[in-house]
């Protein structure tokens, strides 16, 4: 009856013989860890084709294509948030274009207590940024692209309380649910946009969640009137007609505005 190997026979047996194949493998492996994992690159064909549903997103990508800074407004379910996402995503990904990101501006106005929660600030802000990971992962058809987008610097997610002195150049800058910025946030927000960059603006007066906030007021219906001023920028507003998320949510917001909700 043969005895059975121990543990460390094992190992050693299995140990490769060439010393140098073995220190190889080990700096390698340290290069790798040290370098970090590698920065996944797309290309416009990596996107999926997207065409206007309704004659106001039409509007929506003729002025875009037009190189017009928008404000896009009215309700909600419209697909604001998906085309604009879709647009800028591919101009970033065409090599011919001057913008090199996206940067999605959003005030955490539902949560203001954030920084009592337990986490880290990127966990804290992950609720708000789910939105943008969905979108993606339905554009290129994987889940990890908002994540793997961001380690590559082509996507940042920036909280209006983190914004003060920076410019950004070569960026396109969209701001979500505008009208839960104040008037305040709003200038700070336009007024880091830097050369080469775009402005795509979107929102619904009238789901403004400043209203429950004691000492703050939403600043969008103020701007709304400084934006028509602008010789840049094309206010694109968008009606019950345009809702695409769904039947049921198309039926629910017109019954809502019918009885005053």
């Amino acid at each position: 009856m043969s005895r059975k190997r121990s543990t460390k026979s094992r190992i050693l047996r299995n140990r490769p013989d060439n010393t140098l194949e073995l220190s190889t493998a080990l700096i390698n492996n340290y290069k790798a860890w040290e370098e970090g994992p590698k920065k996944k690159s797309w290309s416009l064909h990596d996107i999926a084709p997207l065409k206007p549903l309704t004659q106001t997103q039409d509007e929506f990508f003729h002025s875009y294509f037009n190189n017009r800074n928008i404000v896009g407004h009215g309700s909600p379910g419209t697909g604001k948030s998906f085309i604009s996402l879709w647009l800028s995503m591919c101009d970033v990904l065409d090599k011919s274009k001057p913008q090199d990101r996206v940067i999605i501006v959003r005030s955490n106005v539902a949560t203001r207590d954030v920084g009592h929660l337990p986490g880290s600030v990127e966990e804290k802000l992950a609720p708000f940024e789910a939105p943008y990971r969905d979108i993606l992962e339905s554009l290129f058809g994987k889940s990890s692209t908002y994540a793997d987008m961001k380690t590559a610097g082509l996507i940042e997610f920036m909280p209006t309380s983190f914004i003060r002195g920076q410019t950004w150049d070569n960026a396109i800058v969209i701001i979500d649910e505008i009208q839960s910025l104040n008037s305040h946030e709003i200038s700070s927000v336009i007024s880091r946009l830097g050369v080469d960059s775009r402005l795509i603006a979107i929102g619904d007066v009238k789901q403004d969640d400043l209203i429950y906030k004691k000492h703050d007021t939403s600043g969008f219906a103020s701007a709304l009137k400084a934006f028509q001023l602008m010789n840049s920028v094309d206010v694109i507003q968008f009606t019950q007609e345009d809702i695409v998320r769904s039947g049921l949510c198309r039926e629910w917001i017109i019954a809502c505005e019918a009885v005053g909700i």
